[in-house]
């Protein structure tokens, strides 16, 4: 049994000195390779020693065996348990092979978070300044509709608003029409008249129609069946027209600058609307003044 525990330290120690010559050989791309065979080697030699100490004690006696007199042991007599914890003792001074732990992977980034708050943050910075520009920024529609409402009082009139769209001109002539003509007349027949009236006096026109993006004048056909078959905004050209029409003056009144009159020469009772720039959604707008 002496002879048996001797080799067996013996292996030990030489699995020791393979095992660490083993390491020294590692590098990064067969570490975990290296490290796997010394596990592989220190295990073996661990189960083959522990199968020849059983079929040893097996060939002499019963492993559990225990000498119940002290008197009768002998510090050199060997038993399992001696044997066993010289083993342990042995096996507690080999390197212990150390584990590769898999790297931790990183997080994936969610990219369409931060797309969303980078948006978020230019939206913020945009209304922000939007904010700090409205403190610094005269309030124009506040302006334009004291403006108007002071040259409406001092002639004795009020305003009478009429539906933002692309009809307003022609529904505040209506209501002019009615109120100081005693004409009742649609939306739709003051277009009709007013395209007419234009394609009867194209060159008095002309002039309205050359547009300074193109550079080009547009035709006068195109514009007048535009205008009576769509929701076309009415203009000086349409102003103009139906004044002409109903032998009538058109003024306008609109606030930073002075009254604008229509065919001064019309016979007929005055016509007033009054023109906004700022006041309404839309963008520029008529109203009726009574």
């Amino acid at each position: 049994m002496k002879q048996l525990l001797a080799r067996h330290k013996k292996e030990q120690r030489e699995a020791v000195a393979q095992i660490t010559a083993l390491k020294k050989q590692a590098t990064k791309k067969n570490k975990r390779a290296i490290l796997s065979q010394c596990a592989d080697i220190q295990s073996s030699l661990n189960l083959r020693q522990e199968r020849e100490i059983a079929e040893f004690m097996g060939n002499n006696g019963t492993l559990n065996s225990r000498v119940t007199s002290a008197d009768n042991e002998s510090s050199d007599e060997i038993i399992p348990e001696k044997l066993l914890a010289s083993m342990n003792f042995v096996s507690s001074e080999l390197p212990q092979p150390v584990t590769a732990s898999s790297p931790q992977k990183p997080k994936k980034r969610n990219r369409a978070k931060e797309r969303l708050a980078k948006r978020q943050e230019k939206l913020d910075a945009i209304r922000a300044e939007a904010l700090s520009e409205a403190a610094v920024t005269p309030d124009y529609r506040a302006m334009e509709e004291e403006t108007i409402g002071k040259l409406l009082e001092n002639r004795g009139l009020t305003v009478h608003e009429v539906q933002p769209d692309g009809h307003c001109l022609f529904r505040s002539l209506s209501d002019q029409l009615a109120l100081r003509h005693d004409i009742q007349v649609t939306v739709e027949e003051l277009r009709r008249t007013a395209a007419q009236y234009i394609r009867g006096h194209r060159d008095d026109f002309i002039p309205y129609l050359f547009d300074e993006e193109t550079m080009a004048v547009r035709e006068v056909d195109d514009y007048t069946l535009e205008l009576e078959s769509t929701a076309m905004w009415g203009s000086d050209m349409e102003i103009l027209a139906l004044a002409k029409s109903y032998d009538s003056s058109v003024e306008v009144l609109t606030a930073g600058s002075a009254p604008i009159t229509f065919n001064v020469e019309g016979s007929g009772p005055q016509l007033i609307v009054a023109f906004y720039k700022h006041s309404y959604g839309l963008g520029e707008h008529y109203n009726s003044c009574r």
